[in-house]
């Protein structure tokens, strides 16, 4: 199914629109307020004010501005990023990656600072329109290759925007010059479980002309994997879930979604690692698409990608040593020490601090949101096994 649709409403970008959008950044408070925090001192804000205003295209905000900004936050709040897989990947191919979502923004920022840096093309992210808060994050993020998925809006408008989100991935892994980034899901995973929602396959469906083995084929779908040793905002995190479980209408506003925002750049965030997992090939579509009725298709294909994240997330001593104090066990003790435990520990006393609920409860959402990609990797490790054997 080709669009002639010119998709302006969520594109990306041009760089023939780059000094209009340029020139309405500079001139907003609430974007220079940003700038200010960004900066240390008056002449790093005034060369940072300057930067922006010479520069000339897409490619050159984000090697100039973008991916310097990232490399300070990575040397400020992290121990290091690591990426593996690449070489299983054309650098003339467009894929698309599904990836797990762990924070707003870093998820995908980091993936596109580590492909620049490896000389692969830049990645187009997928945002969701209820994280476009003020005017300046719009114009901010298109010019950093995002697209816009709508959110919130009537149900009637859902499906046309879906079916008009669909065109245009098809589009760009087709036709187009970028690769195209978009979570297994709607909203981050709050408590370590990484699931691939099924509706965000339909959607990717409804541009489908052909049959499902051939329609999904044309997408190129790389499964991908993106490791934090500290959750980001976990302390936001464990307090939301609380809060959920408190009051099941509890609703997010728009502040809470800007700090979450704000602390995944500032907090620390240990070692970081991305891992592509394996493109999904013709022998699993075919089997897939020989199954009755399309639902249970797209059952099977999230359960394929959800074992690709599994398989390829890194698990680090936090996560072993969370399994062991949530399920009361030694069983992965020799995957740390006392040091790694004790240090643990104390970081979960530090930010159980920050969450203004019942400390009991959250400790255990906060070890349980650490164990879980234990017991997935556990699990898709052992069916492995029942499928072999039978």
């Amino acid at each position: 199914m080709h669009s002639t649709h010119n998709f302006d409403d969520i594109r990306p970008y041009r760089n023939d629109e780059l000094a209009t959008v340029l020139a309405r950044l500079l001139d907003d408070p609430d974007f220079n307020a940003m700038l200010k925090k960004l900066q240390t001192g008056e002449e790093a804000l005034v060369q940072m004010k300057a930067a922006i205003k010479a520069t000339k295209s897409i490619e050159d905000f984000q090697s100039n501005l973008v991916v310097p900004v990232i490399n300070q936050i990575l040397a400020s709040s992290s121990n290091g990023l690591t990426m593996n897989g690449l070489d299983q990947l054309d650098k003339n191919q467009r894929y698309l990656y599904i990836s797990n979502h762990r924070d707003i923004i870093l998820d995908s920022a980091l993936l596109n600072v580590k492909m620049h840096a490896s000389g692969f093309s830049p990645t187009e992210i997928a945002i969701g329109s209820n994280l476009l808060i003020f005017p300046w994050i719009n114009d901010l993020v298109r010019i950093n290759r995002s697209f816009i998925v709508n959110r919130n809006i009537p149900v009637k408008q859902m499906l046309t925007s879906s079916k008009i989100l669909s065109q245009y991935i098809r589009h760009m892994i087709t036709n187009g010059n970028d690769s195209i980034w978009i979570a297994q899901r709607e909203g981050r995973a709050k408590d370590g479980n990484d699931i691939t929602q099924p509706g965000l396959l339909k959607m990717l469906n409804m541009s489908n002309a052909t049959g499902f083995f051939q329609g999904f084929e044309e997408l190129k779908i790389v499964p991908m994997a993106i490791s934090y040793e500290i959750e980001p905002c976990g302390n936001e995190k464990v307090a939301e879930l609380k809060k959920r479980q408190n009051d099941p209408n509890f609703q997010k506003t728009e502040k809470d979604d800007l700090l979450s925002m704000v602390s995944g750049l500032s907090n620390q965030k240990g070692r970081i690692h991305i891992q592509f997992g394996n493109q999904i090939d013709e022998n699993v579509l075919h089997c897939i698409a020989n199954e009755p009725g399309m639902n249970e298709r797209l059952r099977l294909l999230a359960e394929h990608i959800d074992k690709e994240i599994y398989k390829n997330y890194r698990l680090f001593p936090n996560n072993y040593i969370a399994y062991d104090l949530y399920f009361k066990t030694a069983k992965y003790a020799n995957r740390y020490s006392q040091e790694e435990k004790d240090s643990f520990v104390e970081l979960t006393h530090k930010r159980l601090q920050l969450v203004n609920e019942d400390i009991e409860d959250s400790m255990v959402l906060w070890l349980k949101m650490y164990a879980t990609p234990v017991c997935n990797f556990e699990n898709c490790v052992s069916s492995e096994i029942s499928a072999t054997a039978i």
